[in-house]
């Protein structure tokens, strides 16, 4: 005999989420919440929507949905609504062969991730990292001329590699500094949105007028591994690379091989492979600006991003199609 579908819908979540979007949640739906908010294996996430009879499974981007894991899904599961702008974390494919709504939060991280990715290139341009660590080890021994140095962004060529609503926005505050914008899309952007920036056709054109490259690529089959050494050798002597997209779009030990010969000025870093087991090598470079994955780390966009994750549930609860199912 079938089991009952509980009276309220119950709702998975794989880690804990703003205390508002919660409260929001628990007060239309049965929450099954992740207590202890570590990453939960995906077979318990299996479990725990078997076992509660769960119609809707929010994720992150720590929670990898494979198509194994998806076939192993209980069939009341109608929707999952992954707490994050990306989506390379799930098996879309398998998901939709099974019948399942997926959705993410686009559109509300914006602003924040553009923020990060200027924090990234005013840090490693102008070597905060280095600064921060004389002043807390009491070794700063005052001002001289010559002490540490670094880039003036003004004049300086900006390339953005994917010139969605990201991309666009760090264009626009990137030109405050009176940076030169050149970019690379699958499809050129129209005169009102490129603003006056430059569109390269590949991608290896736009890397030799990148003094600065700026990555917001999805991590794909094609963008794995992007950032090679080849890549890295067609940029100006001297370039800074920053990412705020996916660690997987560059190659750690090419990167770090480049940063260590001087090859590079620097790197502004908020995403990586692996993280947050990142490349330990990253943490002994004096030019590097490390983040641990703080894109969209306001309280305004988290709440954002919740009320997107509330809509599609209610919206594919209700018989809706989600407006930001993929």
């Amino acid at each position: 005999m079938t089991a009952a579908q509980p009276a309220r819908p119950v709702i998975v979540l794989s880690r804990r989420l703003p205390p508002a979007t919660e409260a929001e949640l628990t007060g239309q739906y049965t929450v099954i919440t992740n207590t202890d908010d570590t990453p939960l294996p995906a077979a318990e996430l299996v479990s725990r929507c078997d076992r509660n009879r769960a119609v809707a499974l929010v994720v992150t981007p720590t929670d990898r949905l494979s198509a194994e894991t998806i076939s192993t899904l209980p069939d009341s599961l109608r929707l999952i609504a992954t707490f994050s702008v990306g989506y390379d974390h799930i098996d879309i494919a398998a998901a939709k062969a099974r019948g399942l709504t997926v959705t993410n939060t686009p559109g509300v991280l914006t602003d924040a991730t553009a923020d990060i990715a200027l924090l990234l290139i005013l840090g490693a341009a102008r070597r905060a990292s280095e600064g921060e660590r004389e002043i807390r080890s009491a070794s700063w021994t005052g001002w001289r001329p010559t002490h540490m140095m670094g880039t003036h962004l003004g004049g300086r060529r900006l390339g953005i590699l994917g010139m969605g609503r990201i991309g666009q926005a760090v264009a626009v505050r990137a030109r405050a500094f009176g940076m030169e914008i050149h970019y690379h899309n699958r499809s050129r952007l129209p005169p009102d949105q490129e603003q006056g920036a430059v569109f390269h056709p590949t991608a290896d054109s736009l890397l030799t007028v990148s003094d600065v490259l700026s990555l917001h690529c999805p991590a794909t089959a094609e963008t794995t591994g992007f950032l090679d050494r080849d890549r890295i050798e067609r940029l100006p002597p001297g370039a800074i690379v920053v990412n705020t997209a996916r660690g997987a779009v560059v190659n750690d030990a090419d990167l770090i091989t480049a940063l260590r010969s001087g090859r590079l000025a620097a790197a502004g870093l908020d995403v990586f492979a692996g993280e947050p087991d990142l490349h330990p090598d990253y943490r002994g470079l004096s030019n590097t600006f490390l983040l641990p994955h703080l894109g969209s780390a306001t309280v305004e966009t988290r709440v954002a991003m919740g009320a997107c994750v509330i809509d599609s549930i209610q919206s594919d609860l209700s018989g809706r199609s989600p407006t930001n199912a993929l």
